[in-house]
């Protein structure tokens, strides 16, 4: 049957050359004489000097780095704090209110609305001394809530029981 098989399957199946013919050993390896092991005795000369040796570099770990980030990070938002608290001016506040009972706080604001649209909305209930609507900084735009205050705590007080 493998006479039908093509020359490079034949060549698979063909015999092996014989084991070449060694002469038994005479003594076996643990029965032979040696001069015994030797160390690194002999080459201690070649290696350097402790004294010469830089001193190990400290590397960081990962743990370690991320601590040293959370405890950086820990101490520049501490550092900014200071810093707002001691900049801090409060008869410079543009959102701040003579009265915090005439105020008026609304919310979920359309982003289209206008002051002058909200102030049109709540005159209905008495005079307005101001309408802040809050921007984002960045971006410019509103944020979604307003503060109104009225110059009578009654007609705040109007606007907020209805």
């Amino acid at each position: 049957m493998t006479a039908f098989l093509p020359p490079n399957l034949l060549a698979l199946f063909a015999p092996r050359d014989p084991i070449p013919y060694l002469p038994p050993v005479t003594k076996l390896n643990h029965e032979k004489k040696t001069h015994g092991y030797f160390g690194v005795g002999q080459y201690l000369h070649l290696f350097e000097d402790p004294k010469d040796t830089p001193p190990a570099v400290k590397i960081e770990t990962r743990e370690e780095r991320l601590e040293r980030k959370q405890r950086e990070k820990l101490e520049r938002a501490a550092y900014i704090r200071e810093q707002g608290i001691a900049l801090w001016d409060p008869s410079n506040n543009q959102y701040a209110t003579n009265d915090p009972y005439k105020t008026l706080f609304v919310a979920r604001i359309n982003s289209d609305t206008s002051e002058s649209r909200l102030r049109k909305e709540f005159e209905v209930y008495g005079p307005i001394k101001k309408v802040m609507l809050i921007h984002d900084k960045i971006s410019g735009k509103p944020r979604g809530y307003a503060f109104i205050e009225f110059e009578n705590e009654r007609d705040m007080h109007c606007k907020y029981l209805t």
